[in-house]
């Protein structure tokens, strides 16, 4: 039985080419199916990266308790001074510590590929703001002097955003402001914003001292607990206290679910369609070698191996299919930068990225389609009866 299976199955393979068309058609509508599913998930997979990897286990972000997320935060003055003297905050070397408290707001931009406008935010900062940014330098000029119109910009932005290159002046909204500077964060959503003056973005969009978030270096991970208990026990805040990578990871999964959502669903409505092309191909190649297998029982040749030899080429197709789908996706769209909005409702400029699960996944899945495709004309392939070889 194992001779026979691994005799019908090499010549059931080596037969494809005779069936070049059909056979062509499947591979290319697994391989569409898989690369729409590998595009979206490398979506979500590189948006996922850009935004965790601005977050760190050893920053608590402070915002109001209720608020989830800093548009609809509001954290006054008096807040922030207590604040200042929680246990668990690390202190600089002046006995100062390394707290910022934060705001931003939302401008419009111009995106290079399009002209079209889209949100960008303008945050707000202090000066131990890019001290909580562990990855932070200036790839070009200075940062922006305290009390001035001066920004700096992230990457992302010069990247993807015209008019903002080093010493160019550019209006967000009433406001004429001078690029004094560009910084990265290695990667992460931090480079999608534009910074400047806390005390400025306050007093231009009427703000007064509030601000929305508060960020603070925790003398350690385990810091974070110490802090959290202040500020229950504390009855004039009304906070909640989060690791930086715990906010980020909330932030998101909102976004990330919503691609997968899109993804996922859109990616099985096209194996539908994919596994009738799979289905149309296997019984072709049935019909087409129906005297071929009936000589083959004629002699002795059981109906098991004729099954085995079908399914085969199905799932050797579908996994052809799939390789050329995650292949091709990880040509064109891995590293490719795009911008979508953040749970801030402002563009946040990221890269796809195509991870080996993503692969594996769309393999699985191209494999799923073949197996279901070929399963029913194997069925049919090993129940041909002897007489079919005189059907002629």
């Amino acid at each position: 039985m194992l001779k026979q299976t691994i005799a019908v199955t090499l010549l059931n393979l080596r037969s494809i080419p005779q069936r070049w068309g059909m056979s062509l058609a499947t591979v290319l509508s697994i391989a569409l199916v898989v690369g729409v599913l590998l595009g979206f998930m490398a979506m979500a997979s590189g948006f996922r990266a850009t935004v965790d990897g601005a977050g760190a286990d050893d920053v608590a972000v402070m915002l109001r308790g209720g608020a989830m997320a800093e548009m609809n935060s509001v954290v006054e003055r008096n807040d922030v001074r207590l604040l200042e003297v929680a246990p668990g905050i690390a202190a600089d070397e002046s006995g100062e510590p390394i707290i910022s408290a934060e705001l931003f707001v939302v401008v419009d931009g111009i995106k290079r590929t399009s002209q079209t406008r889209a949100n960008l935010a303008l945050r707000g900062v202090g000066l131990s703001g890019p001290e909580l940014r562990p990855q932070f330098s200036l790839v070009e000029g200075r940062m922006f002097e305290p009390g001035t119109a001066e920004l700096v910009v992230g990457e992302s932005v010069l990247r993807e955003f015209d008019g903002f290159a080093l010493g160019e002046t550019i209006r967000l909204g009433s406001n004429e402001w001078t690029v004094v500077g560009v910084f990265s964060t290695g990667g992460s959503v931090f480079d999608s914003e534009i910074w400047a003056d806390l005390g400025v973005i306050q007093n231009l969009y009427d703000r007064g001292s509030s601000v929305q978030t508060v960020r603070a270096r925790l003398t350690s991970v385990e810091a974070l607990e110490a802090l959290q208990e202040y500020v229950e026990n504390e009855p004039r805040l009304n906070l909640e206290v989060l690791s930086e990578r715990a906010y980020f990871a909330r932030s998101a999964g909102g976004t990330t679910n919503l691609i997968m959502f899109l993804g996922w669903p859109l990616a099985f409505a096209m194996a539908i369609g994919a596994l009738a092309g799979a289905w149309n191909a296997m019984y072709a190649s049935v019909d087409a070698r129906t005297r071929e297998l009936a000589t083959l029982r004629a002699i002795g040749f059981g109906g098991f191996p004729a099954f085995v030899a079908a399914m085969a080429e199905a799932l050797v197709l579908a996994f052809a299919g799939g390789l050329i789908g995650a292949v091709a996706t990880f040509l064109l769209f891995d590293g490719v930068s795009a911008s979508t909005l953040g749970s801030g409702f402002t563009q946040v400029v990221f890269a796809f990225a195509v991870t080996p699960d993503a692969v594996i996944s769309g393999v699985i899945l191209a494999l799923i389609v073949g197996f279901l495709g070929g399963f029913v004309p194997a069925l049919r392939a090993a129940r041909i009866p002897l007489l079919a070889v005189h059907s002629d």
